[in-house]
């Protein structure tokens, strides 16, 4: 995969110029640009063989496609990240559409599932798009928690609430877990989760945690003290006991026993700590995301983009999201600032509300 941020960084004024308005006119009306309709309205005076021999650079470092023999360019996926994340201007919505979205948000419904509803079909009316609204984050005691594998990167974490209230979350896995360590995971955390929430069995896990550590510290303090073992990494996520001469300390005086229980300990220290980096991702949440083509695995559609932005509470706190889902060639303008709007809007909302 070629590195896109040097690519731009490389690239003369013409091919960025070439590259941006190519981009630009297939977003406009999803239809191939072609050399002589740049060479028209060009900054500087080029032949369209100039600008030909431009875009075939383009389409040589996978930035540009050509549907057909004859035809002119469109970007690749990859163009159109590059486009979004290094040559994209983002301005604030347009008046006529913010409008439209204040209006949503004028009525005095105390109800904020009613309050969401308007605001999924704003949005899709505003942008023609089809619209995704994510509720605020439910904090009733839980009474069943399963992950769900959805790709190497992605994965679904379903929460049963004691009061019947059911959520899916979205969130990126620890890398190197598998359906099989998310299913261990699950049941670990089912078997301690009744009558608590969410934050409070986050918290019951670091509390386990730091008594694994303390029990494995004074365990090792002996042992290390008389010179058997030694900590190599201490205090880190890897780090190990390592024993000398191991196989004769384990007949004598019971000592056998130490290491065994210290090897145990260790074990479920690391389970126990991938489970609470398990909860801390599926509380994540960042910024207005762009996923486009096949980067969109929520959906498995290559051929969508996704634009997303979570909403905040009182406490600063991410419990929700809005978005777009449309084509790859939206105006990614436009979307982006009326789903930032949008979400900053309903965050206000709420936070007022509580």
């Amino acid at each position: 995969m070629n590195d896109v941020p040097n690519i731009l960084g490389e690239m003369n004024e013409r091919s960025r110029e070439v590259f941006r308005r190519v981009v630009e006119g297939y977003l406009a009306d999803g239809a191939p640009v072609g050399s002589r309709t740049l060479t028209r309205d060009f900054s500087e005076k080029v032949s369209a063989a100039t600008i030909r021999n431009t875009m075939q650079d383009l389409e040589y470092l996978g930035l540009l496609d050509s549907p057909h023999i004859s035809a002119g360019r469109i970007p690749t996926q990859m163009g159109l990240r590059m486009f979004v994340d290094g040559l994209l201007e983002i301005g604030d919505p347009d008046e006529t559409d913010r409008e439209k979205i204040d209006a949503t948000m004028s009525s005095n419904a105390e109800d904020v599932s009613g309050l969401l509803d308007r605001v999924g079909s704003a949005l899709s009316g505003v942008t023609q798009g089809a619209s995704l609204v994510m509720t605020p984050k439910h904090e009733a005691p839980i009474k069943h928690i399963e992950f769900v594998s959805l790709s190497p990167e992605r994965a679904l974490v379903v929460l049963v609430f004691a009061d019947g209230h059911v959520e899916n979350r979205l969130f990126s896995p620890p890398a190197g877990q598998t359906p099989s360590s998310m299913r261990e995971a699950a049941n670990f955390l089912n078997a301690l989760i009744e009558g608590k929430t969410l934050s409070e069995v986050h918290g019951a896990i670091k509390k386990e945690i730091r008594n694994r550590r303390q029990e494995i510290d004074s365990l090792a303090q002996a042992l290390v003290e008389s010179g058997m073992a030694v900590w190599e990494g201490e205090g880190d996520q890897n780090e190990r006991l390592i024993v000398r001469g191991r196989s004769n300390l384990l007949t004598e005086d019971g000592e056998g026993e130490d290491f065994e229980r210290i090897r145990l300990l260790f074990d479920d220290l690391e389970r126990k700590r991938d489970i609470a980096e398990f909860l801390e991702r599926t509380e994540e949440g960042d910024g207005v995301r762009i996923f486009i083509g096949s980067e969109n695995k929520l959906f498995s559609l290559s051929g969508s983009s996704l634009v997303v932005s979570p909403y905040m509470n009182a406490d600063r706190k991410i419990i929700g999201a809005v978005g777009v889902i449309g084509p790859t060639r939206l105006n990614y303008g436009r979307i982006v600032p009326i789903v930032n709007y949008t979400a900053q809007l309903v965050g206000k909302l709420i936070a007022d509300r509580s």
